[in-house]
């Protein structure tokens, strides 16, 4: 009977106990991080998700969830972050949102690599075809690789070779990826050689992403108990109650997304160029100077994130240089012109990347080739209007110019003209006191007649 009594007491204690070891539990599960990414895929979006992962990894994190509305990006950038995504120890979900949102180019490539992919209604995923930038050029899906023809093959255009070799690279990655997590492949491939898109319902039902939700607690929960293999084993997701960390883009990180912009990179580099030519030409004024420097640094600090075309970068600052030169140098317009054609060549190759959106826009590159022929030819005009007028400082105005002998002896004395002291030669007949016209100026000494 004791041990009945005791025995029912122990049991009486561990039921009141479960609440509360369930509610310790609960405190215990490891926290989730969100990171949000909203628009172009860039260095500033590479940036921001290796300092999410960094932070994931040290608060324990069982989850990342990376929340995305892109419609693409510079390679470089989505291929750095797929390679965090690959050798993180934590798990990441990559989640279209809001509802509305898309996951184009880059995106579908984030999207694969993800350990877990996921979507709201009204998203859309895919057309995730390399596209190069420039003028002219083939359309990809205008491609005899994309459009294989019956009967005999033509030569292929190089132009057509370059976009086929991106293609087919592009495909291989992505059907790597979705080997990797266990995707749908053969769409991969079909949204990068025909730039296919998907909502979330069909991408849900054709296995390309795995969950669909409405927002990210609808997401934890339905991840809750879902099993991931990592480097380090299998882990056991416990996210519908687990904390969450919301980890926003810090002021590095939207500095960064600005400046790392191509148009804003070449509007900085010409300012400043400017800037600086203007302050050597005029030492002292400071200012120019200043602000033609940080103008410089910044943009040098914004291209060296991107995938600069060297050769393009040179022939804009020679260009700036033939501009600058011709106020110096009579070409007559030749150092001008060569400028403006030298400038706009360079910012048209400036950036090296087959990723849309990325290229400096031809406006602009309109605009400040403009701007330079503006600045040219005012200069030209200055120095031509500068020579057809007449001369009224310097030794040749003494010449004609009247004066007062107020030395004279022998033919040799000292003469007074516009008001300084000159040696002056002359007729023998003159005297001091007399006013004289200057005939010629030798030297320092200046030839005298009556006036």
């Amino acid at each position: 009977m004791p041990s009945a009594i005791f025995g029912l007491v122990c049991g009486l204690a561990l039921a009141m106990c479960a609440p509360f070891a369930g509610a310790q539990e609960v405190a215990r599960a490891a926290p989730v991080v969100v990171l949000e990414v909203d628009g172009a895929i860039s260095p500033a979006s590479s940036h921001y998700l290796h300092r999410g992962l960094a932070l994931a990894n040290r608060e324990h994190a069982q989850l990342l969830v990376l929340q995305i509305d892109t419609p693409g990006g510079l390679d470089t950038s989505m291929r750095s972050m797929i390679k965090d995504i690959l050798a993180s120890p934590v798990p990441v979900a990559t989640f279209v949102a809001p509802g509305g949102a898309r996951a184009a180019s880059a995106g579908t490539y984030l999207l694969y690599a993800s350990h877990f992919a996921a979507m709201t209604p009204a998203s859309n995923v895919g057309a995730a075809t390399p596209v190069a930038v420039g003028i002219g050029g083939s359309s990809p899906t205008q491609h005899p690789s994309l459009r294989p023809a019956s009967g005999a093959s033509a030569p292929v255009a190089e132009g057509d070779a370059m976009s086929a070799k991106r293609v087919a690279d592009a495909a291989a990655y992505l059907r790597s990826l979705a080997q990797l997590r266990g995707r749908n492949a053969e769409w991969g491939e079909k949204a990068v050689r025909e730039s296919v898109s998907l909502p979330a319902a069909e991408a849900l039902q054709l296995k390309v992403v795995d969950i669909v939700a409405t927002d990210v607690a609808d997401l934890l929960r339905q991840l809750e108990g879902r099993e991931v293999r990592l480097a380090t084993g299998v882990q056991r997701l416990h996210t519908k109650s687990a904390p969450v960390i919301a980890f926003e883009q810090d002021w590095r990180t939207r500095l960064l997304a600005v400046i790392a912009n191509p148009s804003l990179a070449l509007l900085l580099l010409t300012v400043g160029l400017y800037a600086l030519i203007f302050e050597f030409s005029s030492p002292g004024l400071v200012a120019p100077g200043v602000v033609g420097a940080i103008c410089v640094v910044l943009a040098l600090f914004a291209l060296q994130m991107l995938p600069v075309n060297y050769a393009g970068l040179a022939l804009i600052v020679l260009g700036i240089g033939f501009l600058a030169a011709e106020s110096f140098i009579p070409s007559y317009g030749v150092l001008g012109v060569g400028g403006i054609a030298a400038f706009a060549i360079g910012a048209v190759i400036l950036i090296d990347t087959d990723s849309p959106g990325w290229g400096v826009p031809l406006s602009l590159i309109a605009l400040l080739a403009v701007a330079g022929a503006v600045f040219a030819l005012a200069v030209v005009g200055m120095a031509a209007r500068a020579r057809r007028r007449p001369v009224v400082t310097g030794a040749a105005m003494l010449v004609s110019a009247c004066g007062e002998l107020v030395e004279y002896t022998g033919g040799e004395g000292w003469v007074i003209v516009r008001g300084e002291h000159w040696r002056a030669r002359g007729p023998a007949q003159l005297k001091a006191g007399d006013r004289v016209r200057v005939t010629a100026l030798q030297g320092s000494v200046l030839e005298v007649a009556a006036a």
